[in-house]
């Protein structure tokens, strides 16, 4: 199972946020690439950044950002927040990214998301943010008659799905492996990212049990939950 710990960037700074309340962004780092360097150091090979200023604003906006980790680091990167133009994903990985993840897209243009996906193959990752059963959109400000199955059905060709319980987003209140796991199997072709939730090892342990191939790690580690060095054992393996 990849681990991938996560820098959320508003205004140049890691932050986290609870549930996705952009009032409630509470800063870890001035630089993300001081965190940055600090995952790399440990090991660690792949790194998840969310622009959430970019998220709000239709548009990447921290991109400055993604270039200086992207030049000061050799880790694999992996870019969401704004992307809903070929403009935009153009100059995400133009400034480095290996990977875009591309969410509200899928929504409302999914045309779109098909001519990426045939172009550009498994660099583009499927953002699904789900909301009391519903899919949220536009930074999460917004929700659609969706689930995430619906959104993950709809493009049968992805091959990374990152799915995140936005009311477990930042809560330390543990993960729903159960739901997870279903997803996993329903659709064998795509990894399913977990994203939400996670509080501590056992989790991470309980997800690789019921066979999930990836977990975003990020308030747990923040606060101390979970070690960077525990983060990197499973990283390795």
């Amino acid at each position: 199972m990849k681990i991938i710990p996560a820098i959320d960037m508003i205004g140049g700074h890691c932050v986290r946020l609870s549930q996705g309340e952009y009032g409630s962004s509470k800063k870890y780092f001035d630089d993300p690439l001081d965190a940055a360097r600090l995952f790399e150091d440990a090991g660690i090979k792949r790194l998840h950044l969310v622009d959430l200023d970019g998220a709000k604003a239709s548009f990447p906006v921290n991109l400055p950002t993604l270039e200086r980790i992207a030049s000061n680091t050799s880790l694999e990167l992996e870019f969401g927040g704004g992307i809903k133009s070929a403009e935009a994903l153009k100059a995400v990985f133009d400034a480095g990214a290996g990977y875009a993840i591309c969410g509200s897209i899928a929504v409302s243009s999914p045309e779109i998301l098909d001519d990426w996906l045939a172009e550009l193959g498994s660099r583009i990752i499927l953002g699904v943010d789900c909301k009391g059963g519903k899919v949220a959109v536009r930074g999460w400000l917004e929700t659609a008659p969706l689930s995430a199955e619906d959104v993950i059905s709809r493009f049968p060709s992805v091959s990374q799905a990152i799915v995140t319980e936005i009311e477990r987003d930042g809560m330390l209140s543990g993960v729903n492996a159960e739901y997870y796991a279903h997803l996993q199997a329903k659709f064998p072709s795509t990894d399913i990212i977990v994203s939400g939730g996670i509080s501590c090892a056992d989790d991470l342990r309980e997800l690789s049990s019921l066979g999930l191939r990836g977990a975003i790690v990020g308030k747990a580690y923040y606060e101390g939950r979970i070690s960077i060095e525990e983060l990197a054992s499973f990283a390795q393996k």
